[in-house]
């Protein structure tokens, strides 16, 4: 594979957390929330849940990817976490793109692939170690979005075709499920954690950055507070 690096070899039973990530940038970064608080406040809460986000790939104690959404972002990614390997992700829609990473990895020796995003600081090591200790007894696990999505998607085998889901709606979580049970997973459910699409997300998230301890969701906490994000709300 040309496109990557890797600081240890795979090995197919190990958890391995991949990071779909996005360059942020002006205009091009969280377009949904850009509506309601302006395009440079979006662009720093974008770079700020990436933060987030590469805080739990780095802290990640296996193997770990780096997946950017285009190739000449590949460098870029590859210095924000050098231990991880770095895989660009192909076009097409997120199934697509979901489908031929994945495929990637596997022909790479790797077999449990834990998948995340950059939109759910929520996360916490509890629900990695829950996701990891189902997967054990399961082919696949899900966690779910408290609006319908989902926001960590973890398999043991290649997922089926993802290409036709209704991403970016409320009704994908299900249509995983069920497009995973038809191709003949044992698919359970993790729980659901909130993602951040809207402003009212921000204040969801606030109380619970208030007591989080970690730097990137303690400056995430603070810039919410500087766009009049009270630290108590819940």
């Amino acid at each position: 594979m040309t496109d990557s690096t890797a600081a240890e070899a795979p090995t197919a039973s190990t958890p391995c957390l991949v990071l779909l990530c996005k360059r942020p940038a002006l205009g091009h970064s969280k377009q949904r929330l850009a509506q309601q608080i302006g395009l440079q406040p979006a662009l720093e809460i974008a770079q700020l849940l990436l933060d987030c986000a590469l805080e739990d790939l780095q802290q990640w104690p296996a193997l770990k990817v780096i997946a950017p959404d285009h190739s000449r972002h590949l460098p870029w990614a590859q210095t924000l976490c050098p231990q991880a390997l770095g895989v660009a992700q192909h076009d097409g829609n997120l199934g697509q793109r979901l489908n031929d990473l994945d495929r990637r990895l596997r022909n790479l020796g790797l077999q449990r692939l834990l998948y995340i995003g950059s939109d759910c600081p929520a996360l916490q090591p509890s629900d990695y170690r829950r996701v990891t200790c189902l997967l054990e007894a399961n082919d696949t696990v899900l966690l779910g979005a408290r609006d319908g999505g989902v926001v960590l998607m973890a398999s043991n085998r290649s997922w089926p075709d993802l290409s036709a889901l209704p991403w970016s709606t409320e009704h994908l979580g299900t249509a995983l499920f069920d497009c995973c049970q038809r191709a003949g997973h044992s698919v359970v459910w993790a729980g659901a954690l909130f993602d951040i699409d809207h402003k009212e997300d921000l204040y969801a998230l606030s109380g619970l950055l208030a007591q989080h301890g970690c730097p990137a969701r303690l400056s995430l906490g603070h810039a919410l507070q500087q766009l009049g994000v009270p630290a108590n709300a819940r």
